[in-house]
């Protein structure tokens, strides 16, 4: 394995961190973003030889500046991991568009900031991997998750795009889709609306206290996660998409059967509406 830069973003906790101190045992260089002082002070300590980054993926105007100062220190920067985000959970009805439109500009709107700072580069010196970590809930739903699920979505439909559109200069470009792990996601680093609607209990009580008791104890190692990713770095014919965790192959996996019965029993309305 050839040794690699690595710019990865939200890289103190989580996947990010499990993909940096894994690419830094194997040999690569790695910068790491975070979004204040403190903790880029803090991931120093935890990573030494992983340089740490201030860089908040939302304040937009500033992440063109951040990575021309990068790749001016450290060199070009080979695969970048769109690792920043986090998850809301509330029911649509009770959760504020405001917080739909945070969770948007940190998944969506973040993560495509960032990828723009590098496309030129990439297609340039026609090279580059572009890793962007959705999530399992970026091709199936449930209860309780809209504006992640939108989110991830979003990020899943702009990643085939920018896929297809970088292909001819030699850039991949795969999808990240992990499901459960023994990550924050659940626990701290996720942002919970307060119940309102009584209405709701008997559907989503459940879910969000299933959710609050397992998080710590999914199944889905980190580690694990990061080992794939550097396998996946390697690839000379990556996937557009890469399911991670059993979970998220049989969710995803009943969704695909779900949609074939669904198409066929509207097949003759589908092909009606041609003149």
């Amino acid at each position: 394995m050839s040794g690699k830069t690595f710019f990865i973003t939200g890289s103190n906790s989580g996947f990010g961190l499990a993909i940096a101190s894994a690419a830094l045992q194997a040999g690569h260089r790695v910068i790491g973003t975070v979004r204040s002082q403190a903790s880029r002070t803090a991931l120093a300590k935890t990573l030494p030889g992983l340089r740490p980054v201030v860089c908040d993926v939302t304040a937009f105007d500033r992440i063109d500046d951040v990575v021309r100062q990068v790749e001016d220190e450290h060199g070009p920067v080979d695969v970048l991991i769109n690792n920043a985000g986090y998850g809301h959970e509330g029911v649509l009805e009770e959760s504020p568009i405001d917080e739909m439109r945070r969770q948007f500009d940190v998944n969506v709107f973040g993560a495509v900031a960032v990828a723009k700072a590098f496309l030129p580069r990439f297609r340039a010196r026609r090279r580059g991997f572009i890793v962007n970590v959705t999530s399992m809930g970026g091709i199936i739903t449930m209860p309780g998750i809209a504006y992640y699920c939108g989110s991830k979505f979003a990020l899943q439909g702009i990643s085939e795009v920018m896929r297809a559109e970088m292909a001819p200069f030699g850039v991949h470009v795969t999808t990240l889709c992990p499901g459960s792990f023994r990550t924050d996601w659940a626990g701290r680093s996720m942002v919970r609306t307060e119940r309102s609607i009584a209405d709701y209990d008997a559907l989503f009580d459940p879910i969000r206290e299933a959710r609050q008791a397992i998080s710590g104890k999914q199944r889905g190692d980190p580690a694990k996660l990061a080992a794939a990713v550097l396998d996946l770095i390697e690839s000379d014919n990556p996937p557009p998409q890469l399911l991670l965790g059993s979970d998220a192959l049989k969710h995803v996996s009943d969704r695909i059967v779900r949609l074939q019965q669904e198409i066929e029993a509207w097949k003759s309305v589908t092909v009606s509406t041609d003149g």
